[in-house]
């Protein structure tokens, strides 16, 4: 398996750049090309993060998205997760493009998926975690000025209807399993809901399989084979 190159380095698109400034490599193996997508830190949304903060920015990841998606060197996506969260809206967004991509999509969490990294994580087609690993379900926050009426809450309400519905359409979970895993006021100290670990987020039905990257490797790679042979 070999790390593959989409142009000369010297016009500045080369493999390492992308890994600077995507985070990501293209990587060459027998079943097809797959392009391996890193989502770290906090999902960066309409608003700006710190500069000391790691982040995601949502709007350099859904064109790239696009562009796997329609580029026929590309075989399929593998997806690494180690993210705190972040904006909603954008989290979702990313979420939704990779749920609804034609070509295999594989994800793995590594460290954590937390908050909207839940629906980033059921995403993929396939799904896969590490023992180690830990995912936090809450209900959704606001933060900063808020007008405090009866349809600032309904907005709220309707937005977490939505990352439910995407969850339990994305996973084996059920919505009652996971609005009381939200809702939990006894798993969190000083919060509401729930923070689970690997083999719990399979049990619950959240995440397909537990497994490394030699797993996730190994399911895109027949995943992409079994698509391919479809094609002959």
């Amino acid at each position: 398996m070999k790390i593959s190159n989409n142009s000369d380095n010297s016009s500045g698109h080369g493999k390492n750049s992308n890994v600077r400034d995507m985070a990501s490599v293209e990587i060459s193996t027998v079943a097809g090309r797959i392009y391996c997508l890193t989502i770290i830190g906090e999902i960066e949304g309409h608003t700006l993060s710190p500069q000391s903060s790691k982040t995601t920015k949502y709007e350099h990841v859904i064109p790239e998205l696009v562009r796997v998606e329609e580029d026929n060197d590309i075989d399929g996506l593998l997806l690494i997760l180690n993210t705190i969260g972040g904006d909603v809206e954008a989290g979702l967004a990313i979420a939704e493009l990779i749920s609804s991509m034609k070509k295999p999509t594989v994800s793995i969490v590594l460290g954590g998926g937390h908050s909207i990294g839940v629906p980033l994580a059921v995403s993929a087609k396939q799904s896969f975690i590490v023992p180690s690993a830990a995912m936090t379900v809450h209900p959704v926050r606001m933060t900063g000025t808020a007008i405090t009426a009866p349809q600032t809450f309904d907005q709220m309400c309707k937005l977490q209807d939505r990352l439910i519905d995407f969850v339990v359409r994305n996973s084996k979970i059920s919505e009652e399993k996971l609005r009381s895993m939200m809702l939990d006021t006894k798993n969190i100290s000083n919060d509401i809901g729930t923070v689970i670990y690997g083999d719990e987020a399979v049990k619950c039905g959240l995440i397909d399989e537990l497994g490394g990257l030699s797993e996730a490797l190994g399911s895109i790679k027949n995943a992409v084979k079994n698509k391919n042979q479809q094609k002959i």
